[in-house]
């Protein structure tokens, strides 16, 4: 069974990839300016859902997996939000599902409501990988993500994450053993390659496909990047290139429906998986759908409506973990929320600092009255990678 929680309780020319230089640029703020025309959805006679293995998506724009953050109430808050296709869950180690260790059960936990969901695994070690992606077919989940990608250190240490794809014909043993395991879609989440000088990716991604893989999940940089610099758009079109059949989703600085339509009218790529683009604005699935309605005249969604965001994402985490541990947890999404939602810098900074729910309903009832107060436009978010390659994103 599901892990429920109710709502009431390398081959040389892969590397040789031409990428155009004002790709990987390190200025994150040169956006493309959201003006009518960058709010048009592309390719206007596809189909709004898409298909990855039997596995049917209501929209093209998925949730990437976030290490700590894409828990079941993170999740579930972005859903009603509207728009969001496809979920997957914070990454998780393949030989703990087999064991059934607690923490990663809560990792993995769902509901009714957060559908569809697939469940990223990791590790290197084959009869691991293999049977936890059975141990959670049989458990009713719709899809395994491989993460091939993660470039932490104590991840690519173990020879899982990104390492993996380091060696192609271990990489390929690993996938083909886990697509004998299960009938249900398995896609691969994976990087540019290693470095600028191994870009593994195209490769991969055809090899892949011959074995019978669902899709790719593409980040557009390489491990030595880790969050540095641009998204390498044209890395990703090599990618889909490479392919001739299965989706190949896009994913890397998309913080706005710009980006997103952006993303895929160069790319060419089939889908959009946001990562923290999703935290900086939750209503971000929901201006997509607005655009794919013809709405793209400015819009944001009234203040108790924010408000009332901020208290359902708490009140969630209430009911999976109680209150100790929530008021724990949920400190670190005030960064992220805190410019899009208009909080105001001192009370964002309390809202990183509270113990009880006591605390956290008198910090709601202050932004009630100062919401929109708020002076620097700029998000105040900055997630450290620990021992990663890189030291800041």
């Amino acid at each position: 069974m599901l892990a429920t929680v109710t709502e009431e309780s390398t081959e040389t020319d892969a590397a040789k990839m031409i990428t155009a230089p004002e790709a990987m640029g390190d200025d994150l703020s040169a956006r493309p300016d959201e003006n009518v025309d960058s709010l048009i959805p592309p390719f206007p006679d596809e189909t709004r859902e898409i298909t990855i293995g039997n596995l049917q998506i209501p929209t093209r724009y998925f949730l990437a997996p976030l290490a700590g953050y894409t828990h079941l109430a993170f999740r579930q808050v972005i859903r009603e939000r509207g728009g969001l296709g496809l979920a997957t869950t914070d990454l998780v180690q393949a030989v703990h599902i087999v064991h059934k260790h607690r923490k990663s059960y809560e990792l993995i936990a769902t509901n009714d409501v957060d559908r569809p969901l697939s469940v990223q695994i990791y590790g290197s070690k084959l009869d691991e990988m293999s049977k936890a992606a059975k141990v959670l077919q049989d458990q009713g989940y719709s899809a395994i993500d491989i993460n091939m990608g993660c470039p932490m250190a104590k991840i690519v240490g173990t020879g899982g994450g990104a390492r993996l794809a380091c060696d192609a014909n271990v990489a390929k043993k690993l996938v083909g053993t886990i697509l004998e395991s299960v009938s249900i879609p398995v896609t691969v989440k994976m990087r540019l390659g290693w470095d600028r000088e191994n870009m593994t990716a195209p490769y991969l991604a055809r090899e892949f496909e011959k074995l019978g893989v669902a899709a790719i999940t593409i980040h557009g940089r390489t491990r030595a990047q880790g969050f540095s610099g641009r998204t390498d758009l044209f890395g990703i079109k090599s990618v889909v290139d490479a392919v001739e059949k299965i989706p190949v989703v896009g994913n890397g600085d998309v913080r706005t429906v710009a980006d997103a339509f952006r993303m895929r009218r160069i790319t060419g790529c089939d889908a959009v998986a946001v990562g923290r683009g999703a935290m900086l604005d939750p209503w971000l699935y929901f201006r997509i759908q607005r655009a794919y309605q013809g709405l793209t005249g400015p819009w944001d969604p009234p203040a108790e409506e924010q408000i009332e965001f901020l208290r359902r994402h708490f009140y969630l985490m209430l009911e999976q973990h109680g209150a100790e541990r929530s008021c724990v947890e949920f400190r670190k999404f005030g960064i992220w929320y805190g410019a899009r939602l208009g909080i105001p810098e001192d009370l964002e900074k309390r809202m990183q600092n509270f113990w009880s729910v006591e605390e956290f309903e008198a910090n709601i009832a202050e932004l009630r009255v100062r919401h929109g107060t708020r002076k620097n436009p700029i998000p105040t978010a900055d997630i450290k990678v620990p021992n990663g390659p890189i030291s800041h994103w």
